[in-house]
């Protein structure tokens, strides 16, 4: 039962729940109150001041409106509705003196300051400050810090707002950071001076109200007012993170989170938020055929003709790579079908069920993780395959949640029950009393990792067994982007990427990476980086990034978003759906699709919920039966968190941090 109190803020009368503070009832009637410290996904601190509001027959100070609560106000002396008022002279005078305070030791360096034009300090001290200082003593400086290539440092613009330790500490699982000293000596540090060890340490940049913590990749390379913003879907990870891209001419400057409740709260993994160098490097921008051994630049008319050549009456077999659209899945699976072949999208060799969304999405949303009481992972190591879906497994871990790992034992940044290795322990586990657990939300997260062995079926069908007994969902977490969609289209082969490449002639290689084709068939690789599968082509056909072409991805709880273009292709280079229409007119059976709307139309009325975008559709449980597990250990599905896919490998940021990571984790001597 909501507990409801009735309050009277600006001359507007407002029922709210007792437990909201100040701040949040202010948001509720449409008041803005100033802020810096103050989060909504951050516990309270109360440290910048700047929320001050005055309660009428309260205190006779003004009130830190984000630390009181609704249900601390007191009625007036007739039983009148307590009254908070947000621009009286008291407030306004409060505001002046709080901002003339924060900022004294602030420098004068707003011109060469990176956060110029997206800075709170500069919106607020216009809004809300005054024009002149009284202090004239000299500014206090202090050292800046060295938390690595990702996070630049100017500690002497750091007004102690704590946001960045408190994030670092609750969401990200860190303890490196803190604040020392007290009053004028008081600063945030890192211990002993090290630099920050997560996937999640680029946050505090777009947390930090100030221009202390700034991008080092993006530093003195462009304004926010130079920049076209566009709205699109991570594809680094299959967790489908909302991002906003901005772009500098035809050149992406930098990748930030947009705000989504379901998927990603306003968070963002590194990978995701740094690897926009990676779409610069090594790319594809022409096409190449291979004579004589080696590979030589051609036009599109003679790539083209080169590959429906080698396709004409041979035996076909297409693979699906992990980044690619739906739209480029469903024009490959309609050529290969015209041409009586094969295709296959579980490149990794995961045994997902074909044709049961319930065996290879699962039946729990993302958001489920957050109210579960219980959360049993299996096969999974979520801190490297989805930074952003691990940090919401940890709060609900703080929150009470008893979690459980079958697995290697690994750090995820909060306490688990180590259940076993393997899956003699799924066995085990299996058999015991589930009864204390039946009646309270529980979530069972399959990895990848479990379900890449021969016996991966059997695997599959004995977490669906555990999920009937504890009455928990099941979620599958994919590793990559594109394997949900192109499951929900059918681009699978009985017996799985054994049985797809088995007696191919010619392997249309859509974007693989990750896998090394056996030499024999003839390759027509297209993709838009020269990666390994470029290397292994005989053929090569240069194609979009997934910045460079619109396209509908459907993310690991089966959400289908759509990425919206924000630049073009480099070079001859062409979007992935309009070289496989091309390549479709040269085999002489055209695909019934002239542009994107027409495709759109044609996968729709394939697949009809890939047409609602943003929505998790309900899927009906089914059962699975296998043989029996066989022996041994879950390994590790990705080997290297930095270098998962080829955008990655490009990228020169990712190689430093990857050597970082290896450096990181190595045995220390004897000596250390």
């Amino acid at each position: 039962m909501s507990d409801l109190r009735k309050i009277i803020i600006d001359d507007q009368e407002i029922e709210v729940d007792g437990a909201m503070t100040l701040i949040q009832a202010c948001e509720q009637v449409g008041v803005e109150v100033p802020r810096f410290c103050y989060h909504e996904r951050l516990t309270i601190a109360g440290n910048c001041r700047m929320c001050l509001v005055e309660v009428v027959g309260g205190p006779p100070k003004p009130a830190a409106s984000c630390a009181m609560q609704v249900r601390d106000l007191r009625p007036g002396p007739e039983g009148q509705l307590p009254v908070v008022k947000t621009n009286s002279p008291m407030v306004k005078k409060a505001r002046e003196g709080v901002m003339e305070f924060l900022l004294i030791n602030h420098p004068l360096d707003c011109p060469i300051c990176d956060q110029g034009g997206e800075c709170d300090l500069q919106d607020q001290a216009m809004a809300y400050g005054v024009d002149f200082s009284r202090f004239r003593e000299p500014k206090r400086a202090t050292e800046d810090l060295d938390l690595g290539p990702l996070v630049e440092t100017h500690m002497t613009r750091c007004i102690s707002c704590t946001r960045c330790v408190r994030f670092t500490s609750e969401v990200a699982g860190l303890t490196q950071m803190g604040q020392t000293g007290r009053g004028e000596d008081s600063e945030i540090t890192s211990y002993l001076g090290q630099t920050l060890d997560s996937n999640l340490q680029g946050n505090i940049i777009d947390l930090c109200p100030v221009g202390a913590l700034v991008s080092k990749p993006y530093a003195f390379t462009a304004r926010p007012w130079e920049l076209s913003k566009t709205d699109s879907v991570d594809v680094m990870d299959a967790l489908g993170s909302n991002i906003r891209v901005d772009t500098k001419g035809r050149e992406v400057m930098r990748f930030l989170p947009r705000n989504h409740d379901g998927v990603n709260e306003e968070w963002l993994a590194d990978k995701s938020r740094f690897v926009w160098d990676g779409l610069r490097r090594q790319r594809l921008d022409r096409p190449y055929i291979r004579e004589a051994g080696k590979l030589r630049p051609a036009t599109w008319p003679e790539a083209l003709s080169a590959a429906a050549a080698a396709m004409a009456g041979k035996r076909v077999t297409a693979l699906l790579g992990d980044l690619v659209s739906t739209e480029a899945s469903y024009a490959l699976q309609q050529l290969i079908s015209g041409l009586g072949g094969k295709i296959e999208c579980r490149t990794d060799g995961a045994k997902l069920s074909e044709g049961n969304r319930s065996a290879y999405v699962g039946t729990a949303r993302v958001e489920d993780l957050e109210t579960a009481q219980m959360i049993q992972l299996i096969g999974t190591n979520p801190k490297i395959e989805a930074p952003v879906l691990n940090a919401r497994i940890r709060k609900a871990w703080s929150r009470g949640a008893a979690i459980g790992l079958i697995g290697e034992p690994v750090d995820l940044t909060y306490d688990y029950v180590h259940v076993g290795t393997g899956r003699a322990d799924l066995q085990a586990l299996l058999k015991k009393d589930h009864k204390a657990i039946l009646d309270q939300p529980s979530v069972v997260v399959l990895g990848q990792a479990a379900l890449q062995g021969e016996d991966g079926a059997a695997v599959l069908a004995a977490t669906m067994e555990l999920c009937e007994k504890t009455s928990s969902k099941l979620l599958i977490l994919h590793t990559a982007a594109a394997r949900v969609g192109a499951m929900d289209l059918g681009c699978t082969t009985e017996g799985g990427i054994a049985a797809a490449v088995d007696g191919a002639e010619v392997i249309y290689n859509l974007g693989v990476d990750e896998m090394e084709i056996a030499p024999g068939a003839f390759v027509i690789y297209q993709g838009s980086h020269g990666d390994r599968g470029a290397h292994r082509a005989d053929v090569i056909l240069p194609g979009a990034a997934y910045t460079e072409e619109n396209g509908v991805f459907v993310n690991t709880e089966g959400r289908p978003q759509l990425a919206q273009r924000a630049g073009f292709a480099p070079g001859e280079a062409k979007e992935n759906w309009a070289i496989l229409r091309a390549l479709s007119a040269e085999l002489g059976a055209a695909l019934p699709f002239d542009n994107l709307a027409e495709l759109r139309t044609h996968m729709v009325a394939a697949v009809p919920h890939l047409a609602a975008i943003d929505v998790v559709p309900k899927n009906e449980w089914q059962a699975v039966t296998s043989e029996k597990m066989a022996q041994g250990d879950f390994g590790q599905a990705i080997s290297d968190y930095y270098l998962s896919n080829p955008i990655a490998r490009a990228s020169a940021l990712m190689a430093e941090l990857s050597a970082n990571a290896k450096v990181r984790n190595c045995a220390p001597l004897a000596a250390e």
